[in-house]
């Protein structure tokens, strides 16, 4: 069972996806980023679907068809959303069940792009990280599993971000593996 990563920053996700030894396929990002160097630098086949327009007349569907595309090509079995920048809900229509994200809230709570600076400014003791399956309805998909981190008193966006994504990094793995198992049963 294979996955393809979809990423678009750093590639601390996807360092610790290999780290736990997750069957990474293929790495497809948006933009030029340094998760496409991690990628190469561990062997892993890297692409670039470079998105260049960020306007309203975007063609979601168009680029979903792209990212899709090459996913089919590496005959991938699931696809881990890794920090990928550009919303594709035509893809969980061309792949139901086979795409899981991580979301730097506890879902159902505080869903899109912002998650963490919502979180703060509603005043939340606790948030944290959720791995749910992608739906066509953005943070919408079954909750796979959650781990909560308490917000401090001094915490920034970036501080709690940052504590966020540590948590993430134990988790993803850690669920992309059992839905694996799940999905070869």
């Amino acid at each position: 069972m294979g996955v393809g990563v979809l990423v678009s920053g750093s590639g601390t996700i996807l360092e610790a996806l290999l780290a736990e030894h997750v069957p990474v396929d293929v790495v497809i990002a948006d933009r030029p980023c340094r998760a496409l160097q991690v990628a190469a630098d561990a062997g892993v086949p890297a692409e670039l679907l470079h998105r260049t327009d960020f306007s309203k007349s975007f063609d979601r569907d168009a680029y979903s068809d792209a990212v899709v595309d090459m996913l089919r090509k590496y005959d991938v079995d699931l696809v881990a959303i890794a920090g990928f920048g550009t919303v594709i809900p035509k893809a969980a229509r061309d792949m139901p069940g086979r795409i899981i994200n991580t979301h730097p809230a506890l879902l159902p709570a505080f869903k899109g792009w912002h998650a963490v600076r919502d979180a703060l400014a509603f005043g939340v003791k606790v948030t944290g990280c959720t791995v749910h399956v992608v739906t066509e309805e953005m943070d919408e998909g079954p909750i796979l599993d959650q781990i909560a981190v308490r917000v401090e008193p001094d915490d920034t966006e970036e501080t709690l971000h940052e504590r966020i994504k540590e948590v993430e990094r134990v988790l993803f793995p850690i669920t992309i593996k059992r839905y694996l198992e799940e999905l070869s049963r």
